[in-house]
């Protein structure tokens, strides 16, 4: 199964952490692989800057992938240098999104 998560407000970013930890969750009951990727864009993308998730996204790189819109990027003055290094840098999240549908994941927007 592959999902992707598309995150554009800071206040989506509990409950997508939440999905990922149940979706890790049910991977590890049913021995099943989940392959998951976050797309952050909009304001979203200041979230990559606080402890909080850095942490999160520390713990669990090993599980899931996460991208950041360069666009959302320049539009909040954040770096790559900024980001924790496990952050792929997308040109636009939009069209990061739609590649990964085209791919075969699921779309969930919490």
């Amino acid at each position: 199964m592959k999902i992707v998560f598309h995150i554009d407000e800071n206040e989506k970013w509990p409950t997508t952490i939440s999905n990922i930890k149940n979706a890790i969750n049910f991977a590890k009951e049913q021995s099943t692989v989940i392959m998951m990727i976050v797309v952050v864009n909009g304001p979203a993308i200041t979230e990559y800057l606080t402890p909080e998730i850095r942490q999160f996204i520390e713990s669990s790189e090993d599980l899931v992938s996460f991208h950041a819109c360069h666009n959302a990027m320049n539009s909040h003055q954040i770096t790559a240098n900024q980001l924790p290094s496990c952050v792929k840098v997308v040109p636009a999240g939009i069209i990061d999104l739609a590649q990964l549908q085209d791919q075969g994941f699921r779309y969930i927007k919490p």
